[in-house]
């Protein structure tokens, strides 16, 4: 294993860390995760899903971008340290290694499918940072 692939897999995780922190902060500040139309959100304040009446579509909406933005966040700061300080578990695992590179390709299919351009981006260039080190660690 070499120490450019635990800091490539490091700026990896850093990337997908950066999106999740950001996603989070513009789940509660701000208008950029709120329709462009005030009476969307109106609606959306007011309907429940067929699943429960419990919640409304909003309170759905705000949690599924907050719990988006955790896995994010825990995928950074997990691959992060095991890439800086625990590099000898992270590269000794396949397990471990399969598991980052499957969540990064899920992310990409994700954002390929329904996210907009940058963050499709930022997660490709993740996902081969990461595939890289893994190639270098086999080398």
């Amino acid at each position: 294993m070499t120490s450019l692939a635990s800091w490539l897999i490091a700026l990896s995780a850093l990337i997908v860390l950066t999106l999740g922190a950001l996603h989070l902060l513009y789940t509660f500040r701000g208008p950029k995760l709120r329709p462009r139309d005030a009476s969307l959100e109106a609606r959306m304040k007011e309907v429940h899903p067929v699943l429960t009446r419990q919640t409304t579509m909003w309170k759905s909406w705000i949690g599924f971008n907050a719990s988006h933005s955790h896995g994010a966040i825990f995928f950074g700061l997990m691959y992060g340290y095991l890439a800086l300080v625990q590099r000898t578990l992270l590269f000794g695992s396949l397990f471990l290694q399969l598991t980052g590179l499957a969540m990064l390709a899920g992310y990409a299919v994700l954002g390929k499918r329904y996210w907009f351009s940058i963050p499709y981006r930022c997660i490709l260039v993740a996902t081969a940072f990461y595939a890289a080190a893994l190639v270098l660690a086999r080398v």
